[in-house]
């Protein structure tokens, strides 16, 4: 997995490439903000960019609006201290892969990187439960629903743990939680939304919570737990 890191933070943009390096992933290069990212991403060809949000001059939404639409097939990040509805919504809206806090943790970070490579969606566990509530209070998930509607004959081939897995997901647990929570490794439980992923023709995480609710899987019960 080759990098590309954007930040105008010159302290944390370093601090970032230390730890990602020091578990072994390739940070092919960095850059100040959307619009050198821009350039960056031309020359470089990089996996996967995580970007700040709120940089001088070029903000990383309008970096991940040109990036996405010249070069799809790269996954763009969200990390960022902002929580603000309106950066989320407009990250998504442009096609990003993911929405992390700058609070997420070291060992949390690299899981969701590679869960990013395998096509999975990365969320900070506050920002799956935002994007819950919006499903269920707004009808947000109206855009895919139509595809929900024809898997939602296939809850009954998921397995038990299965179920459970998404109940937690969709609260918004870590993989590493949902294992401690049900006796399982973090590994397996991955492996268990992989397949979650396959039965149900689904392409990422947020389609998973938004599955749960549509199908009842997540209840208010569920929700207050």
């Amino acid at each position: 997995m080759r990098l590309l890191l954007v930040d105008d933070c010159l302290l944390f943009l370093e601090g970032l490439q230390y730890l990602l390096e020091t578990h072994g992933i390739d940070v092919a290069g960095v850059a100040k903000n959307g619009r050198e990212a821009l350039g960056k991403a031309r020359k470089i060809k990089p996996d996967v960019i995580l970007m700040d949000i709120k940089m001088p001059e070029f903000s990383g939404l309008d970096g991940l609006r040109l990036i996405k639409a010249e070069m799809p097939e790269i996954r763009v990040v969200m990390l960022t201290m902002s929580d603000e509805d309106e950066d989320l919504y407009e990250a998504l809206k442009y096609g990003a892969s993911g929405y992390l806090l700058k609070n997420t943790g070291a060992k949390e970070l690299i899981g969701m990187l590679s869960d990013i490579t395998k096509g999975w969606a990365a969320l900070s566990p506050s920002i799956a439960t935002k994007l819950l509530e919006e499903f269920r209070n707004n009808g947000a998930y109206e855009n895919i629903r139509p595809q929900l509607e024809k898997k939602s004959e296939k809850k009954h081939n998921l397995t038990q743990h299965q179920l459970e897995i998404i109940k937690m997901v969709s609260r918004g647990m870590t993989y590493k939680q949902a294992g401690a929570a049900l006796n399982l490794t973090e590994r397996t439980v991955k492996y268990h939304m992989g397949r979650i992923l396959e039965i149900l023709q689904l392409e990422n995480r947020a389609q998973v919570i938004s599955y749960a609710v549509r199908t009842g899987l997540v209840s208010n019960t569920d929700m207050e737990t």
